[in-house]
């Protein structure tokens, strides 16, 4: 289980809402892009387009987006709910 992200200070540095970039480390695999939007589309929905680059080996895969965040709350439900997806290594 992943720790949940709480007790940042995101509000003391952002003035909300504003445009949030999170990159996801993970996994390469058919399916993890469309596992992180979907978690993404239901704490934060918005037409995203996600820049994915694959590893040198192929093995593990970025995936780089930009969301219209409101709140702390929300920017730390996204990387608590998106670190809890099975192949997902990191979220920054």
């Amino acid at each position: 289980m992943v720790k949940p992200v709480e007790n940042t200070k995101f509000d003391e540095y952002l003035d909300f809402p504003c445009p949030f970039t999170f990159k996801i480390m993970g996994v390469a695999n058919v399916n993890l892009t469309d596992q992180v939007l979907t978690k993404l589309q239901a704490i934060a929905p918005g037409d995203y387009v996600p820049k994915v680059k694959p590893s040198s080996k192929g093995t593990y895969e970025s995936i780089t987006v930009v969301a219209t965040v409101t709140s702390k709350e929300q920017i730390e439900q996204i990387y608590t709910d998106v670190g809890s997806l099975e192949d997902v290594r990191y979220v920054l």
